[in-house]
């Protein structure tokens, strides 16, 4: 019963967070700051919803103060409920351009400025990382990815796809590690207190002076310290 109710309220949260946030990117169409805007219309009811004790651990991510890449581990599609409050200052996600199709939702990630790119076209999502590099070097903005490129369904850590490192490495920003704990292995609705989940950001990752010959030890180190990180937010 909990259960069920709790789905009800945050379906009807995602309807009314929809509405306000539709009017904030009418407002303001395109603004890189809507993301974190949004994020925490979507996000800030929707943990009491969801009845979960959220340990937020990024006060200094919040105030990151020039651009970078953020790569994230991406559980589930609770994800934008979860982690859409901890989203910093003029941050902008890469999306598949299908999403633009999603009623409200997809016309609301798409004036939050987001980048949708299609994964099939290769010409396309050339073109829009090439955009995005611009927008770190350029524009004062900075990257949120979902590094693995699809949700790991609380299986663990997978392999990661190329582009943030590429990107970063290109516009010579920091990676910065962004971990979550396992909440879909934990999370239990049918209980008042459904769980607990941990955000925690790692220190940044230099890119000063690599190449892409480079990536591959960047992308394996970030993948060992998230795993590590992972491992302890869980045993917490």
């Amino acid at each position: 019963m909990l259960h069920t109710l709790r789905l009800f309220l945050l379906g009807v949260h995602f309807l009314v967070a929809g509405a306000i946030n539709m009017v904030i990117v009418l407002i303001r169409p395109f603004n890189p700051d809507n993301s974190r805007l949004c994020g925490r219309v979507y996000s800030l009811p929707a943990l009491r919803f969801l009845g979960l004790d959220a340990d937020l651990q990024v006060d200094e991510f919040r105030k990151l103060n020039s651009p970078c890449v953020v790569v994230v581990n991406h559980l589930s599609n609770f994800d934008l409920f979860i982690m859409g409050s901890v989203v910093p200052r003029r941050t902008v996600t890469i999306g598949k351009k299908s999403l633009r199709w999603v009623p409200i939702f997809g016309q609301i990630y798409w004036l939050a400025g987001n980048v949708l790119i299609n994964r099939s076209n290769a010409a396309q999502a050339k073109q829009a990382m090439l955009e995005t590099t611009e927008a770190l070097q350029k524009r004062d903005t900075s990257i949120w990815v979902f590094v693995e490129g699809t949700r790991n369904l609380g299986k663990g850590l997978l392999p990661f796809k190329k582009g943030a490192f590429q990107m970063a490495i290109a516009a010579q920003v920091p990676i910065v590690p962004l971990c979550c704990s396992n909440y879909k292995r934990s999370m239990r609705l049918n209980r008042w207190h459904s769980g607990k989940l941990v955000i925690r950001a790692l220190p940044p990752i230099s890119t000063a002076g690599m190449t892409l010959d480079d990536m591959p030890e960047l992308m394996e180190r970030c993948h060992a310290q998230m795993v590590t990180c992972i491992d302890l937010l869980d045993a917490e």
